[in-house]
């Protein structure tokens, strides 16, 4: 299976239907965002060694913190389209009823915006786009 096809694959054998993404609430976004960074960030940390879990966990945690996520949509804020950086606003200003345990405020509605513009790429099926961000996000200086 390639990785381009993840998504249609598993809308067909887990008979999942597709979703308009621009009719979700940014904090629906923003959950399965939350989701899909996890799952990335863990793919890209397991490939690199085969090591103790509680070293995967630390590692992960470090990109997948708010503060982490604050920082890498200031860095991708100049490479957005209009339709991404809605998107990011629209998760950033989302009234959420919960709170980061180790992060300001800031930090993390600037987090939810983040998730849920990567909830949105991923449900509108766009991991080409998605991964363009996370690569600039993530490696360029």
């Amino acid at each position: 299976m390639e990785a381009l096809s993840v998504m249609e694959e598993m809308l067909k054998q887990l008979e999942v239907k597709k979703v308009d993404a621009k009719t979700y609430s940014p904090l629906a976004l923003a959950y399965m965002g939350d989701a899909v960074y996890e799952i990335i960030i863990r793919t890209m940390i397991v490939s690199r060694a085969n090591q103790q879990v509680n070293k995967y966990h630390k590692k992960a945690s470090s990109y997948v913190k708010a503060e982490s996520q604050a920082k890498m949509i200031i860095k991708l804020e100049p490479y957005l389209t209009e339709e991404e950086e809605a998107v990011y606003k629209r998760g950033r200003n989302a009234k959420s009823y919960t709170s980061a345990k180790n992060a300001s405020i800031i930090d993390y509605r600037m987090a939810t915006g983040f998730e849920a513009l990567v909830g949105y790429l991923y449900l509108k099926n766009d991991w080409k786009r998605l991964m363009e961000l996370l690569h600039i996000g993530l490696f360029e200086q």
